[in-house]
């Protein structure tokens, strides 16, 4: 099983309305969309590719490199067909393993029964040619393997980055409720930010949203920061191709950004966060951080992007409060952010309504299971008069 140099399906899973932002990252790596599911998108290339793009791509949360398709009607059937394969050249017999699995098959109730007989398929063919078999269990953090199964038909993919891409490496201090920064990259996207003009992020909370508008902005790969993926766990995997895929990496990224960076937050300790986490991530010296209320924020001349991310409230007596609240956001764009185009990420379009202006466009997002939208305003002069949503 020599996975390595040879081309192969490559399927990126994402949240659910990602895929187009997600198309668009890989047209712009100049790689090939082959289809678009509800929340993943295939591609192909080699093994290479595959680390690549752990490096390169920003709202994607795993990079699946096809092995084999296969047919079972059971787990015994499951079992043997996966017990054929040469695990024993790609799996260390002294390493660790990890099987996850996507099914729908009328035998299996629990999908966690087919991860157990893949797994074992696997490691009983790596003791009975190696002698001895790797460790396995749930952590992500080695090499580790992705069934899909479906009816009859299966489908092996080695999960090259482990654990998911969300974990950017970063956010040491996410206090409460923070937004996944393959999510919160996502939403960067759809406003077409590129970093040459202002983005204004009140509310930032721990920061995500101002710095992966950092990082796009600075063209830098958001997987430089992590120093661990399940394509190093396998056998045949290249250190010195991996270095040179980094190194040109870092290369082609910028150190100057035309435009500003401002994201405030009424909590001290939220601020506090924040920078540490742009601290890690390398991107502290282009956000300007403050401690304000967010119709207090600094907006300054020129145009740009401003953006906020409110707490959609899940309780009546929170909903009562945060009324007020997305009021003064509408307040804030009208009397503040002339010139701008503003965005409101929420998932409670009632309360939406009360920020008085009328959207231009409303992009869909799923913030885990919560449907969301995120709500885009022309500031123009004289917006405020289109008062319905």
């Amino acid at each position: 099983m020599n996975i390595w140099g040879k081309k192969s399906r490559i399927v990126i899973t994402c949240a659910k309305g990602i895929p187009p932002f997600l198309k668009e990252e890989l047209r712009l790596l100049d790689y090939p969309i082959h289809s678009e599911g509800m929340a993943s998108v295939e591609t192909e290339g080699t093994m290479d590719d595959a680390m690549k793009l752990n490096l390169f791509i920003r709202t994607g949360h795993r990079v699946l490199f096809f092995i084999e398709r296969l047919k079972a009607r059971d787990a015994d059937e499951l079992y043997r067909e996966v017990s054929s394969m040469s695990w024993e050249e790609l799996i260390p017999e002294k390493g660790y393993l990890c099987v996850t699995s996507t099914v729908d098959n009328p035998t299996i109730k629990d999908s966690r029964f087919a991860n157990v007989k893949c797994k074992d398929a696997m490691v009983d063919r790596i003791k009975k040619s190696r002698g001895r078999r790797p460790d396995s269990g749930s952590e992500r953090d080695q090499a580790v393997v992705h069934l899909f199964w479906k009816e009859e038909i299966g489908s092996v993919f080695v999960d090259t980055s482990g654990q998911p891409l969300s974990r950017r490496g970063y956010r040491k201090i996410p206090l409460k409720a923070p937004m996944q920064e393959t999510l919160a990259a996502g939403v960067i996207l759809a406003t077409g930010w590129k970093g040459d003009r202002a983005l204004i992020n009140p509310m930032c909370g721990s920061g995500t949203l101002a710095i992966e508008a950092a990082l796009i902005g600075l063209g830098r790969p958001p997987g430089l920061l992590r120093s661990n993926y399940g394509f190093m766990h396998l056998k045949g995997f290249n250190e010195s191709s991996w270095r040179e895929i980094r190194r040109k990496a870092r290369a082609a990224a910028r150190d100057t950004m035309d435009g500003k960076i401002i994201a405030t937050d009424i909590s001290g300790e939220a601020i506090q966060g924040a920078k540490r986490n742009a601290q890690t991530a390398g991107v502290e010296r282009w956000i300007d951080f403050g401690i304000c209320q967010f119709g207090e924020t600094p907006v300054p001349a020129g145009g740009g992007i401003v953006i906020l991310n409110p707490e959609y409230g899940e309780r009546m007596g929170e909903r009562e409060t945060l009324r007020g609240i997305y009021k003064g956001i509408g307040d804030f764009f009208k009397k503040r952010c002339q010139g701008y185009r503003g965005y409101i990420f929420t998932g409670n379009r009632d309360l939406a309504k009360q920020v008085g202006l009328r959207t231009q466009r409303r992009i869909p997002f799923f913030n885990s299971n919560i449907e969301c939208r995120l709500l885009e305003y022309d500031l123009y002069e004289g917006s405020q008069k289109g008062k319905h949503q």
